[in-house]
């Protein structure tokens, strides 16, 4: 893998595609060679167009690039996708059609029957729909919801030994996961806001594709019944949801705790350079986990796990944590190209 792979990134003014560029800088395996984004940012260099709103700078390599339009005549093999739903389904299905891979942060493709939704860890076996895609040399790549992710990541090493029945999940989610300019201070400042437009329509569906059996030409779908709550609280970074499980095999709390401790996967078998060693971080302390103190564990690719007790209601509770721009966006989504790299899917 000593050659880098040429990559584009589009929406690539938007707080998605930002992250993106400041998380691809330096990659082992990835350049960015090519930046496009909306009509308005055409044309100029790419340190003029954008209104960068991270805290480290412009990387140096991408600064002076041109920004181009949306199109698939950019000079690079792989697109990472940062647009607006309202425009990234059709121009997605372009690039593919032109012979890109497009790994996508967006919606638009995530229950299209043979398009993977990929969370690496948990169904990296679903890269096989990508044979049948009618794309050529060209592919189409999702990653999921943010709440979604680390939500998934907790739950795939209990379904993997004892079985799930139900989940219920509330979520408390942070201001990041609303873009830029995001929630106005007035609504989200002393407040909590107990509404995110789809977002819990997405915690529902989406695990049963993510942990569901790849056959042929689709995913069987996971029968698990969950109920979601999503909440919008004054956080930057870092989705926090309590999370309540009915398991189909009973479980001592040490036995749980160990499955979570001992998770490996694909990505930490090949070592991928946003593979994070361990990928989940269970903590004994009653008062974790917490986003200041946990988003950037594993470089804000790891999830954090705290406070596992028994339920009244279901069989356990406990809490998941995970940074929503690295892991649930812009990280998670690298990390689905990382893996077809070293699957020499590219």
């Amino acid at each position: 893998m000593s050659e880098k792979t040429k990559v584009g990134v589009l929406g690539a003014t938007g707080s998605v595609g930002q992250k993106f560029i400041q998380m691809l800088e330096n990659h082992p395996y990835f350049e960015v060679t090519e930046v496009a984004a909306s009509e308005r940012s055409q044309g100029k260099k790419y340190r003029d167009a954008v209104n960068w709103i991270l805290t480290s700078p412009i990387p140096e390599s991408v600064a002076a690039l041109e920004v181009k339009k949306c199109e698939p005549s950019l000079d690079c093999r792989v697109v990472f996708s940062g647009l607006d739903a309202s425009v990234a389904g059709e121009i997605e299905t372009d690039f593919a059609r032109a012979g890109y891979v497009v790994v996508s942060n967006s919606k638009n493709h995530r229950f299209d029957a043979d398009v993977p939704l990929l969370i690496p860890e948990v169904n990296p076996d679903h890269l096989g729909l990508v044979k049948i895609q009618p794309y050529g040399k060209g592919a189409i790549v999702t990653n999921p919801n943010c709440s979604t992710i680390g939500l998934v990541i907790a739950l795939k090493p209990l379904v993997d030994r004892f079985g799930l029945d139900a989940v219920n999940v509330v979520t408390m989610q942070a201001v990041s996961g609303a873009g830029y300019p995001g929630v106005a201070t007035l609504d989200i400042y002393d407040n909590v806001v107990p509404f995110i437009g789809g977002e819990e329509a997405k915690v529902e569906s989406e695990p049963l594709k993510i942990l569901g059996t790849l056959l042929k030409d689709h995913i069987e779908l996971l029968p698990l019944k969950i109920s979601a709550q999503c909440n919008r609280v004054p956080v930057i970074d870092g989705h926090t949801e309590t999370v309540q499980v009915s398991l189909k095999r009973k479980a001592t709390k040490e036995e749980i705790i160990d499955a979570w401790r001992t998770f490996r996967s694909v990505p930490q078998e090949l070592n991928l350079p946003f593979a994070p060693q361990p990928a989940i971080y269970y903590f004994d302390q009653e008062n974790y986990p917490q986003p200041r103190k946990h988003r950037d564990l594993g470089r804000g690719m790891a999830v954090s796990v705290g406070r596992l007790r028994e339920c009244t209601l279901f069989d356990w509770k406990f809490v998941v944590m995970s940074h929503n721009t690295a892991r649930g966006a812009a990280g998670g989504a690298i990390l689905c190209a990382e893996l077809m790299k070293g699957k020499g899917m590219l």
